[in-house]
């Protein structure tokens, strides 16, 4: 825990999570309000930047679920983007730590998600849903089984779609963490060994920038 407090007997604690998520969020409204036009008609390079963004994700959104329905649900994923992107950037920090890498988060994310397109898919389609776990030409014989996969399936997502993101995270941090004490110890032990550990530091920061592109 960041900081312990007690006040009439309630015990407030703040978490290393907690504190840096409440940083994301500053982070993501100070973006936002540079990026506000404030109805000007030359825009500046941080809104400029942002309308790019959100063009991008809103031609994803378009092209994946609906051209007509999808609308409804761009603010809810373009929101979505932005917090997780964040969090990712800052994870990124030295020293900081990377609040999409715990799990108990990621999970929450997307079991949450899953539950609500869930219940958005049976309000919308009724039982006409349960077609989802039907494949396409699907022999009669084979149904039973193929349709218990794909519920296996379904389901797994609450966890699979939580654990890949912040498995992601994790394991990029912790092969930076190893390959860098790994190095620093190689560039300790001699000038000799100075000058051999730079092709592995180069290879560090080749994979800082492919860390930095996944995030």
């Amino acid at each position: 825990d960041i900081l312990n407090l007690e006040i009439l007997n309630i015990q407030i604690s703040i978490t290393n999570i907690g504190f840096y998520l409440t940083i994301g969020a500053i982070i993501i409204l100070g973006l936002s309000i540079l990026a506000n036009n404030y109805n000007k008609i030359v825009s500046n390079n941080w809104s400029i930047a942002q309308e790019s963004l959100y063009m991008t994700i809103h031609g994803i959104v378009i092209n994946q679920i609906n051209g007509k329905n999808g609308q409804i649900y761009f603010p809810f994923i373009y929101t979505l983007f932005i917090f997780i992107l964040i969090n990712n950037l800052i994870g990124m920090i030295p020293y900081s730590f990377a609040s999409t890498s715990h799990f108990a988060l990621t999970f929450a994310l997307s079991f949450t998600i899953v539950l609500g397109a869930t219940i958005l898919g049976f309000s919308r389609h009724g039982l006409k849903f349960f077609s989802l776990l039907v494949p396409a030409g699907c022999p009669l014989p084979l149904l039973p089984l193929l349709v218990t996969i794909e519920l296996i399936s379904y389901l797994a997502r609450n966890v699979s779609l939580g654990l890949r993101l912040a498995a992601n995270i994790t394991a990029g941090h912790m092969l930076l963490s190893i390959l860098s004490g790994f190095v620093y110890n190689i560039m300790n032990s001699g000038i000799i060994f100075f000058i051999v550990g730079l092709i592995p530091l180069l290879f560090i920061i080749a994979f800082s920038g492919l860390e930095l592109a996944i995030a």
